[in-house]
């Protein structure tokens, strides 16, 4: 029988941003949807909140300094993917003649223009940012990332001050 360690809750934070990657990267290379830059950079939260788990796994913190560093560490990763996923929610929830027009995918972005313009032209939004076409149970999936990333964040904070499973 496996022993409950904090170690091992932390491999589990691991495995789930592992499996919804692999979710996001089902959903383009088999279901056929193309990930628009805002969804590439809420991949690009879920990874790093992900490596955060597993470096918090390969080693622990022990000290009270250790895991209130790494406790802010998860909760601005997922802050931060929180807010992405909210504000593509948003562009998917405004009116059709509001909506922005398309833009240029980000990796003609990112090999044409400086970092700040980059990050200024995602978060303005296209319209391809404003389709919704995948749901399930009424929610997109940038709001499920939502979930996720509050889910995972908290799971986190909560695992680092576990003292009973050392």
């Amino acid at each position: 029988m496996m022993r409950i360690t904090r170690r091992n809750l932390l491999l589990t934070g691991f495995l789930f941003c592992v499996l919804l990657i692999a979710y996001a990267l089902y959903t383009q290379y088999v279901l056929g949807l193309e990930p628009c830059p805002l969804c590439i950079l809420q991949r690009v939260a879920v990874i790093a909140l992900g490596l955060s788990f597993l470096f918090m796994a390969l080693r622990p913190p022990q000290t009270k300094q250790s895991k209130f560093f790494a406790s802010l560490l998860v909760m601005i990763v997922s802050s931060v993917g929180v807010g992405i996923a909210a504000r593509h929610v948003w562009l998917q929830h405004l009116p059709p003649d509001q909506v922005p027009g398309c833009g240029p995918g980000l990796d003609f972005m990112m090999a044409n223009f400086p970092l700040s313009e980059v990050f200024q032209m995602v978060f303005s939004g296209s319209g391809e940012c404003a389709e919704i076409s995948w749901s399930f149970a009424f929610l997109s999936m940038p709001a499920w990332v939502i979930i996720w990333l509050i889910f995972l964040g908290s799971y986190g904070v909560w695992t680092i001050y576990q003292g009973r499973y050392n």
